[in-house]
């Protein structure tokens, strides 16, 4: 698959998730656990049908490989997505997920000894002022929108420091993930659709630990409205609906992810994967939606994410 496809398509995956994934969490903040199960779900019944062959086809990657990388895939899509349960909106939580380009750079540093251009260097400044601007906006608001009592807005904004802490570990863990993943591409050849298939499959055993949470959620889901899908006219409960959406437009987003994976830090296509983390358009989007707030000072990181695209061609 030629990069700027798979680019396009991580773009198209997320700017038509994020909305489904607003109204889930507008309605039932802490449904991270089942959005994340569902996904996971998915993508591993199609790859067990269409890559593994039923299981009857061995993996070109030994499995001890994929067992350290699904330890740290799991932990990041669960940490993510429970995120939202913690105080944090959703524009920020596209926009904070920038980071991953600072991640990427510090790791790529440090790990693979990698050096970069000044262009790159100054636009990963320039997100790192937005990010941290829109943040620092963030905390305000958090502040603000609580109760009046001081107590109760002071537990708010602890609620949030974790969720940021949250955000910021999954950033780190997933870009370790990238640096171990290009790594095994390296001595064992790119198999991207087998990777998405054992990065979601492996890690379905540990769903067990938070089923009970899973359960209250699929209750909640089935007293949710009626809603009748266009075109079939059938009638499900609409949380359902949007559970279904969600799932169906995350996988061409992490099927594409992980074909990218290989240029995540070659010719810079690692930078051009903030498309990934919808900092503005997917922000965007989620202010359009009622109930939703887009602060003003998302600007400046935008304006960041056009610098590194541009520097990632020098």
């Amino acid at each position: 698959m030629r990069p700027a496809f798979a680019v396009g398509l991580v773009f198209a995956g997320c700017c038509s998730n994020v909305i489904f994934l607003e109204l889930l969490a507008r309605k039932h903040p802490g449904c991270g656990n089942i959005v994340t199960f569902a996904q996971f779900l998915f993508i591993a019944v199609e790859g067990f049908l269409f890559e593994a062959d039923l299981g009857r086809k061995r993996p070109a990657i030994p499995i001890r490989y994929y067992a350290v990388m699904v330890t740290m895939f799991f932990t990041v899509s669960v940490v993510n997505n429970y995120a939202l349960n913690l105080n944090i909106a959703m524009p920020l939580h596209m926009i904070f997920r920038s980071g991953s380009l600072i991640a990427n750079m510090i790791l790529g540093i440090i790990i693979l000894k990698k050096r970069y251009s000044i262009f790159k260097y100054t636009s990963i400044a320039l997100v790192s002022v937005g990010i941290f601007i829109c943040t620092f906006m963030s905390a305000k608001q958090v502040t603000s929108q609580s109760s009046s009592s001081e107590n109760d807005g002071f537990q708010a904004f602890l609620r949030w420091l974790l969720g940021i802490g949250a955000l910021t570990f999954a950033l780190l863990m997933s870009a370790r993930m990238g640096i171990f993943q290009e790594t095994l591409y390296k001595q064992f050849g790119k198999h991207s659709k087998e990777a998405l298939f054992y990065n979601h499959a492996l890690p379905l055993p540990g769903f067990i630990f938070l089923a009970s949470d899973i359960y209250d959620h699929a209750v909640l889901f089935n007293k949710s409205e009626l809603y009748q899908v266009p075109v079939i006219g059938v009638t499900v409960p609409i949380m359902w609906f949007y559970l279904l959406m969600n799932v169906i437009t995350q996988y061409p987003l992490r099927s594409s992810a992980m074909r990218s994976a290989p240029w995540s830090f070659d010719g810079g296509m690692f930078i051009l994967l903030t498309v990934h983390d919808m900092s503005f358009v997917s922000a965007l989007i989620c202010s359009v939606l009622p109930e939703t707030e887009l602060p003003i000072q998302l600007v400046p990181s935008w304006g960041g994410q056009r610098e590194v695209s541009a520097a990632a061609g020098r």
